[in-house]
């Protein structure tokens, strides 16, 4: 990607400005902080079946291939991680083989940088980015983006918070987040800004920044760093299965959906949003996110470049 990434949608800078305080608001509903239930990869989902209209969709390069190539970076449980083998799995991973499935393809999955995702569907790399990759104005000067999931960002701590952190504070603070990601560039443009006005020290460093987010958890874990910044349901499934040793604080903020990332005017994209749609009514979408434990986070309906800020 040319310019910064962002996985979650930043909080209005005039929020920031106003006050110290974040005004850190839920997302849809309360289930959504607690981020479903207990995530379950060995769970079984219902076979998919070709739908011949949307197979139609594909066009005939693709279609000759037998498969969709999909970046992701495989750091980012529940969403995209690789189990004890090394093989990706998670929420996007089980959609996207979905998706390829409704067309009538297989899903080729590359375990990519963050930042490399959209070069490489610029490229031709990778035909789809699925990847907690948020739908939003400034992506979509890019690439094009079909909807399929809802999640904000969240804050967690080591668990008893033994520092005593504030969500809507988090000044002079050690912050571990991953490079690339809203949460990083919300330090550096909302909140050390606003501990300026404030007269407190900011985040130090601008926050800890890591590669994977997996070192993000680890950072927090060990005892480097005192929070964490991430998306939602990659706090919520830190904290469920870091063993009681951390927990979140405050409440999920800055809700926005994700999008499959596809080439600018991708003849695929109706296809895949299609496909998407597709799952969502027949139910096995929700199957896939109930598997993963991230069921609040579930849409109604899948739009083609529906961002509106």
């Amino acid at each position: 990607m040319t310019a910064r990434t962002q996985r979650t949608r930043l909080i209005a800078a005039g929020v920031a400005a106003a006050s110290l305080s974040l005004a850190l608001t839920a997302c849809s509903s309360s289930s959504t902080d607690e981020g479903g239930g207990a995530p379950n990869a060995t769970a079984t989902v219902s076979e998919v079946k070709v739908d011949d209209k949307l197979a139609a969709l594909v066009p005939a390069d693709v279609k000759s291939s037998g498969k969709i190539i999909v970046g992701s970076d495989a750091s980012y449980a529940p969403n995209e991680f690789k189990d004890d083998s090394g093989k990706i799995i998670g929420m996007d991973i089980d959609l996207a083989n979905a998706i390829a499935a409704r067309l009538g393809l297989k899903a080729d999955v590359q375990d990519s940088q963050f930042t490399a995702i959209i070069p490489g569907i610029q490229s031709n790399k990778f035909q789809l980015g699925m990847s907690s990759l948020t739908d939003n104005k400034e992506r979509e000067q890019v690439v094009d983006m079909v909807t399929y999931f809802n999640a904000g960002s969240a804050i967690a701590v080591k668990k008893g918070n033994p520092d005593k952190i504030s969500a809507d504070d988090l000044c002079g603070k050690k912050v571990a987040v991953q490079t690339g990601t809203t949460q990083a560039q919300e330090i550096v443009d909302v909140r050390n800004p606003a501990c300026a006005q404030a007269g407190k020290p900011g985040v130090v460093n601008d926050g800890d920044k890591f590669d994977l987010q997996t070192d993000v958890t680890n950072a927090v874990v060990s005892g480097r760093d005192q929070a964490m910044m991430a998306d939602s349901p990659v706090i919520d499934y830190a904290v469920k299965q870091s063993g009681g040793q951390l927990e979140k604080i405050g409440t999920t903020y800055d809700s926005a959906p994700y999008g499959i990332a596809l080439a600018k005017g991708a003849a695929l994209a109706p296809a895949v949003q299609g496909a998407v749609q597709s799952l969502i009514d027949d139910g096995t979408y929700k199957q896939i996110l109930t598997k993963w434990g991230v069921e609040a986070g579930a849409l109604d309906k899948s739009t083609l470049n529906g961002a509106v800020s």
